[in-house]
């Protein structure tokens, strides 16, 4: 094994670590040696998660949170902390899309538009905050990872709402990349394809859609969560301490065809 993958000693927190990317990447990082983490919402899917990731012989936890909720983040960071000592590395992944048949622009409720950035901007802004301030203080570096989207780079219609909150995540990135370089505190943003999760199930099933994307994608296939094992490993690894203020396009070669 490369050494600078060695992950041993080092705790990861991946937020909406319990299915899809977020448990794509928990899964790669404890299986590379690293503690884990990782908050959801969902009972049920967190104990099923869990058992998956103590099943690779390292120390890992469940916790529930709304990311959406300050306050929550707040007290599941510093149990966090108080599990596991420290956070080398924070993936700030939970996220939700437009609920349903997506309507049109126009008719976009100011609901709508809040019910998703207050997950998927809001979220990510309490949750890498929290890290940023324990990683300071604590003085010797550590990662920062944020899940945008390729919707953050592409036309997503009548998806608005969830394309502005990954373009944001692009944009807080760079900043952070900037701002966290003197600390030896590196930010970078993953942006996946067509993924498929349970937050793209339904889409996936309607064959007008499916026939319609998927010939486009030069692997020809949906990516799934174990694609993106290999990035977050990197990332959180020492072999990536130069490389900060990136976007990682991980989607097939559908942006390129």
């Amino acid at each position: 094994m490369y050494d600078a993958f060695d992950l041993t000693g080092k705790v990861a927190l991946v937020t909406g670590g319990n299915g899809g990317i977020g448990l794509g990447m928990a899964d790669a990082v404890a299986r590379a040696g690293a503690a884990v983490c990782i908050w959801g919402t969902s009972a049920d899917k967190n104990a099923a998660a869990l058992a998956q990731l103590e099943a690779h012989g390292v120390a890992a936890a469940a916790m529930i949170c709304d990311v959406s909720d300050e306050a929550a983040v707040e007290a599941r960071f510093a149990e966090t902390l108080e599990r596991f000592g420290r956070v080398d590395a924070c993936f700030a992944n939970a996220g939700i899309s437009g609920r349903g048949a997506l309507k049109p622009f126009v008719e976009m409720t100011v609901e709508d538009w809040r019910r998703v950035t207050g997950v998927n901007l809001d979220g990510s802004f309490f949750t890498l905050r929290a890290a940023a301030r324990h990683m300071i203080e604590r003085g010797d570096g550590g990662r920062l990872v944020a899940t945008a989207s390729l919707a953050a780079v592409s036309g997503a219609a009548r998806n608005e709402h969830y394309a502005a909150t990954k373009g944001a995540l692009v944009s807080l990135t760079y900043a952070l990349a900037v701002e966290m370089a003197r600390y030896g505190i590196t930010a970078n943003a993953i942006l996946p394809g067509w993924i498929e999760t349970a937050m793209t199930q339904s889409a996936f099933n309607w064959d007008k859609f499916a026939d319609a994307v998927k010939p486009r994608i030069p692997m020809r296939r949906w990516g799934d969560g174990g694609d993106f094992g290999g990035i977050a490993v990197y990332l959180m690894s020492d072999a990536s301490a130069y490389h900060t203020g990136d976007t990682l396009l991980i989607d097939g070669g559908y942006q390129k065809f």
